[in-house]
């Protein structure tokens, strides 16, 4: 066989290629030119699709969020040093989400390294703390390689983020090296005995909690655990931004944990006798600071199932441990003989009358009830439209009052990352262009990354982006008014005009100020054709669906 030689940066694009990449976000930079000249024929013949985003940051969410929805290493490129910054937030999202991603940064030329070049970084270093693997390619012999394995260790175990940095001269050397074939995804699978002790410690329980978050899930794999809780009509809580694994329809859901979770959940899952967590590392944020969960023996019956052995045991020792991809598992929980669920029975249904009790909204103060409005998006919303978020106590009524039905549906950063909504319904869009794709944001969190709009209208990706504007940073505000009441700083915000900013770029824009003008407003952003922005205006002292902010001062102040 013939091998020809090619240059570092056409044997990068041959293996992205060989790898199946379909869809690549960037922000162009010099460090790179090379690979954005090789990109030139598969753009132009539809093989892949280049997305130029508007920043780093906005790149790296439309990668990760690419990830999600996917199962598939998200691609981004970025330029070196100030460009591979800006990404790192969107890297230490996958890190934290278990979102298969893989960052390419454009990096000095070899014989500039470690002489403080322009832009120069140690990649190496400063993002082995946040991914799987941070390396640079130095020999273009070594390209095949080194994607192979970039892309199946993105995939393999706990799925995570990969960056790799690309000297530019390195991309113009020439080598004569074979490609390397696609890299396969290895996961295990749970044994039988593992297996079978599960059965029977199911068979034994009287107050079973199945729990279902995490990373590495996939359409058949939500199939098969939603099966296996019907089968056993186990009552199952989503963990916090991942209720779309479950069908919120179901008999079997009671509800998810975390920002809008209902405090009556959580007492649920202190009570629980069995305790089945399945690909969710039970962080602080489902746990209440890790109160719920005793660390590092529960009282409850711990089952904990996840891909990285790792993890196991890191805070909490589970009774019995499976190391499992999510697919691997929920087809076994699926396989098993259905236990007798007339134990816990009641103890379902009171579960799940408290969620749907949950759903209905209190009043909230001011002309615009958001309890409202989300009621009414509950009900007009296609049930497999995706909701995307970013971070901010308005996610409190996503979560709380939305329902999701289909999966991948709920596209959400676990990290908490404010900016994320917008940048990831572009890549929702671009993923499922026909599907409904609408992005909630705080006004703090919405300009973090609102400049993406532009890239929305520029691509023809209609998504609807509502705004709720508060005048301020609303969760900080919200914990300063519980510690240091009246002394509340650094928290307030003097806004835009959010719908002249959405109209300034080509996108539709209407602001929302009572409630009953929101329907109409809905409607006639779908009617626009085009990107739409509502700006929902609200009265500040509406800070939660609990609680406003005046009840928090008066609270810390007696």
């Amino acid at each position: 066989m013939t091998i020809t030689s090619r240059s570092g940066a056409q044997l990068l694009v041959d293996q992205l290629l060989i790898h199946g990449v379909d869809t690549i976000f960037c922000v162009p930079g010099e460090s790179y030119l090379p690979v954005l000249d090789a990109l030139y024929a598969p753009t132009q013949d539809g093989r892949v699709r280049l997305v130029s985003a508007r920043h780093e940051g906005g790149a790296a969410f439309m990668a990760e969020a690419y990830g999600k929805l996917t199962g598939q290493p998200g691609i981004c490129f970025v330029t070196r040093g100030p460009g591979a910054s800006n990404a790192a937030i969107g890297v230490h999202t996958a890190f934290h989400d278990s979102t298969p991603m893989i960052l390419f940064i454009g990096q000095v030329a070899r014989g500039f390294s470690e002489r403080e070049a322009f832009q120069e970084i140690d990649f190496r270093r400063m993002f082995a703390p946040i991914s799987k693997w941070a390396t640079q390619i130095d020999d273009p012999a070594r390209i095949p390689e080194l994607l192979a394995r970039a892309f199946a260790l993105a995939r393999t175990g706990r799925p995570g983020p990969v960056v790799i940095a690309l000297p530019e001269d390195m991309l113009d050397e020439a080598a004569a090296v074979a490609d390397a074939p696609p890299a396969q995804r290895v996961q295990a699978h749970p044994g039988a005995a593992h297996m079978a002790e599960l059965h029977a410690r199911l068979a034994a329980a009287e107050r079973p909690l199945l729990l279902v978050g995490g990373g590495d899930w996939n359409a058949g794999a939500a199939g098969d655990i939603r099966a296996f809780a019907q089968a056993n009509h186990l009552p199952t809580v989503a963990s916090f931004r991942a209720q779309d694994i479950l069908d919120n329809a179901m008999p079997e859901y009671v509800g998810a944990l975390g920002v809008g979770g209902n405090p009556q959940l959580q007492q649920r899952l202190a009570a629980a006798d069995l305790l089945l967590a399945v690909g969710d590392r039970l962080s602080e944020m489902i746990t209440d600071d890790y109160t719920l969960l005793r660390v590092p023996q529960p009282a409850q019956a711990l089952v904990h199932v996840f891909p990285e052995p790792a993890e196991l045991g890191r805070v909490y020792q589970p009774q019995l441990a499976i190391v499992a991809g999510m697919p691997e598992f929920a087809a076994a929980a699926r396989a098993l003989p259905p236990s007798d669920g007339s134990r816990w029975a009641a103890w379902a249904a009171a579960a799940r009358a408290e969620y749907e009790a949950y759903l209905q909204p209190g009043p909230t103060p001011g002309a615009l009830d958001l309890g409202a409005v989300f009621t009414f998006l509950r009900q007009r919303l296609p049930p497999d439209t995706i909701i995307t978020n970013g971070a901010g106590n308005y996610t409190a009524w996503c979560h709380r009052f939305l329902q999701f039905h289909t999966y991948r549906s709920q596209v959400a950063p676990v990290n908490g990352t404010m900016g994320y909504g917008v940048p990831a319904a572009v890549a929702a869009k671009l993923v499922q262009p026909a599907r409904m794709v609408v992005a909630f944001a705080g006004d703090g969190c919405f300009l973090m990354n609102g400049q993406e709009l532009a890239t929305a209208v520029h691509y023809g990706l209609n998504i609807i982006v509502i705004v709720i504007n508060n005048g301020m940073y609303g969760t900080i505000r919200m914990h300063q008014e519980l510690r240091f009441p009246t002394r509340t700083i650094a928290t307030a915000l003097s806004n835009p005009d959010f719908a002249a900013y959405a109209r300034a770029f080509g996108a539709f824009g209407a602001v929302v100020e009572r409630t009953a003008e929101f329907a109409p407003a809905f409607e006639a952003a779908l009617a626009a054709d085009r990107p739409a922005l509502l700006e929902l205006r609200i009265d500040p002292d509406a800070i939660s669906p609990r609680t406003t902010l005046s009840a928090l001062r008066s609270q810390a102040q007696r």
